[in-house]
């Protein structure tokens, strides 16, 4: 069972979900390599270009799916049994103001998908949202398994100057609020922006908000910078960029609240991330923002500004409500610890083993 993965990198979810997967299908006593378009300077020593794939008898491909590729085209038309492991596509429509190039790549995915549908024998999908996805897309055969995440892998130790930083500016007063994501129109850090303008006006003068993540669309992230200039918010709102471990730790461990009103997510990793720091979660509830966090947020069916400042503000304000959502996090991540995802993982190939057996016999 090869896994195909069109960009294997260190430091990324679907990575270290990627070698997880590699584990434990060497724990069923399946051989496995990784196939791949690029990877990191890091993984290099692990895999292989998938041109140089050669087929052999009894062997299946397994694809980790997240967007276009030409690795998805060469799928296609390859004989093998064939997985997918969906981890979703981000719908075009949120780039096409921004980044008109995106779109053909992200296109490119979801018809990929839908290509794939009648040439694979089991789909995987890491949250049953997009388990909705891949059976509109006509997959006969499918199953859920969340994100296999090592929440041990969130613990580090908190950079020291960026804590400091954060605590000095609490001590003058003021919530931190804290986003984690890369800067991209679906993430709608735009709406975070526009809540903090009400939060400050109806509750808190000199709160701030920090967004955490890497930008990738230019244009989006420069107007959001002009966004909050326009706004008076200069001082109000930092653009972190991308982070060492430590430093993601430190903003965390500053934050009030953790809020996140993203328009599409196929999972949410950070929201996890929030919790296991002890940080409660506002959330809107778009996606499979609500299967990911359970009872452990409080869940938004609206992301008016006002709406978003009031439940900020409920949670910054309230002592008892904090305390419930933390521990309501502590409950929620017992759901997704690694023992429990690799678990649901084995099932979930093993239904997909049984398809393939089933199929084989049909015909």
């Amino acid at each position: 069972m090869h896994q195909f993965i069109p960009s294997f990198v260190t430091r990324d979810a679907i990575g270290f979900h990627a070698m997880q997967v590699h584990s434990v299908l060497r724990d069923m006593g399946l051989r496995s390599e990784f196939y791949v378009r690029d990877a990191s300077a890091e993984r290099q020593h692990l895999v292989r270009p998938y041109e140089s794939y050669r087929s052999r008898p009894g062997e299946w491909l397994l694809y980790q799916a997240s967007t276009g590729s030409v690795m998805g085209e060469w799928l296609l038309g390859r004989p093998e049994p064939k997985l997918v492991n969906y981890h979703n596509v981000t719908p075009a429509s949120f780039f096409e103001a921004w980044e008109p190039w995106l779109c053909d790549e992200v296109s490119e995915g979801r018809r990929q998908i839908e290509k794939l549908a009648s040439v694979t024998t089991h789909a995987i999908a890491v949250s049953r949202y997009n388990q909705a996805e891949l059976t509109a897309a006509g997959y006969r055969s499918t199953s859920v398994a969340p994100l296999m995440l090592d929440l041990g892998d969130f613990e580090h130790e908190a950079d020291r100057p960026t804590l400091e930083w954060m605590r000095r500016a609490s001590e003058r007063g003021g919530a931190n609020f804290v986003f984690v994501g890369r800067i991209v129109p679906n993430k709608a850090q735009h709406d975070l922006i526009k809540a903090l303008v009400a939060y400050r006006r109806l509750y808190d003068p000199e709160a701030r908000l920090y967004l955490v993540g890497g930008g990738a669309s230019p244009a989006y992230q420069n107007a959001l910078k002009r966004f909050a200039g326009a706004l008076g918010l200069r001082g109000a709102v930092d653009f972190a960029g991308s982070v060492s471990d430590a430093e993601r730790s430190a903003y965390y461990r500053g934050a009030d609240a953790f809020v996140c009103l993203s328009d599409h997510e196929g999972f949410g990793g950070p929201l996890l991330e929030a919790m296991h720091a002890g940080v409660p979660v506002v959330a809107y509830g778009s996606s499979a923002i609500p299967e990911t966090v359970g009872d452990a947020a409080l869940v938004l069916a609206d992301k008016h500004p006002a709406v978003v400042a009031a439940a900020l503000w409920k949670v910054v304000s309230d002592q008892d409500l904090r305390q419930r959502l933390v521990e309501a996090g502590r409950r929620r991540l017992a759901q997704f610890s690694l023992e429990r995802t690799r678990a649901a993982f084995r099932a979930a190939m093993e239904q997909a083993l049984a398809a393939g057996a089933t199929a084989g016999a049909s015909r």
